[in-house]
């Protein structure tokens, strides 16, 4: 049994770099449209009992989603021994609840499709929410992101660090990198009146002379942070910047975040910009996808990634 990648049109670009990781080319998949917009991908080489990577993010548009799912059929009926769905940032995952009546919960719909597709296994990265793993009756990989950030903030060499967590549903994911470097956390509670517009927002914690790290998962249109910013920064923090996974970045987030009093926005990789500003730095995530998957096909454990096992072992 060999393994083999190969890529969706989404995420070509991140799947050439884990494909070089990995020591590997990019299999051969021709994707090709009818003229009515139809989608059809055709692998272009045997991959009969093997273990096939499929790597698609599913952001915007919804054709992404719609196109892994086709790939993870035709390498179910091209009689592919395991299809494994690796997902740098897992779109529709803020829909993980009924939150106001009559609402999807589009996050289990995904994650019901995949599994319906024929995929044996996901790979994906900081999850809106953790608890989504569960939606899936298949094994899920959930990647840590601070394996990536934790080395940026270290040679920063902030000397008064701090920690701050846009809101409180990113306290725990906060509180363990903190730990980790036996720092301070504050954090900024939101309130909301509709999605992506804020009414008010309080910062809880001292941040006076601090040099503070906002992380969170996901930067839509840049509103939490630059308030979040700018906020810490009336509070007397001495320097403020931001750290997101998965750089969404809708609507007016360039100009927000060039604007804002952030030193620098540092984001990841799976999702491809539209756009740079002076203030954006680009940390790939392509070695750490392509050692899960080195370690998945070789059937060995992924601990050794999670800095909580890294901290523990040493």
């Amino acid at each position: 049994m060999s393994s083999k990648i190969f890529s969706g049109t989404g995420s070509q670009y991140l799947a050439e770099k884990i494909a070089q990781k990995f020591g590997a080319t990019l299999g051969k998949i021709t994707i090709s449209k009818f003229s009515d917009g139809e989608i059809q991908p055709v692998f272009q080489e045997s991959i009969r009992g093997d273990m096939v990577f499929l790597v698609q993010s599913t952001f915007a548009p919804a054709e992404n989603i719609l196109e892994l799912l086709l790939m993870i059929d035709a390498a179910r009926r091209a009689s592919a021994y395991k299809v494994v769905a690796v997902i740098p940032y897992y779109g529709y995952a803020r829909q993980d609840r009924k939150d106001k009546p009559r609402v999807a919960i589009g996050s289990k719909l995904i994650a019901n499709m995949l599994v319906a597709a024929g995929a044996d296994r996901v790979i994906t990265m900081d999850l809106h929410a953790p608890q989504i793993q569960g939606y899936f009756d298949i094994p899920v990989d959930h990647l840590d992101s601070s394996a990536i950030f934790i080395p940026y903030i270290q040679q920063l060499q902030l000397e008064n660090l701090t920690f701050a967590a846009p809101d409180v549903g990113s306290a725990n994911r906060i509180r363990e990198i903190a730990s980790y470097f036996n720092a301070e956390m504050v954090i900024c509670d939101k309130h909301r009146k509709r999605a992506n517009e804020i009414a008010s927002m309080v910062v809880i914690g001292d941040v006076s002379d601090r040099d503070v790290v906002l992380i969170d998962d996901i930067c839509d249109t840049g509103g939490t942070l630059a308030k979040a910013a700018g906020l810490l920064k009336q509070k007397g923090a001495r320097s403020v910047r931001a750290l997101c996974t998965h750089p969404v970045l809708s609507g007016n987030a360039y100009s927000n975040i060039e604007n804002s009093v952030l030193e620098e926005l540092v984001v990841c990789d799976t999702i491809p910009l539209k756009q740079k500003i002076s203030k954006l730095k680009i940390l790939s995530v392509a070695e750490l996808f392509a050692v899960a998957i080195r370690n998945a096909y070789e059937n060995r454990s992924i601990t050794g990634l999670f800095i909580h096992s890294q901290r523990r072992n040493s």
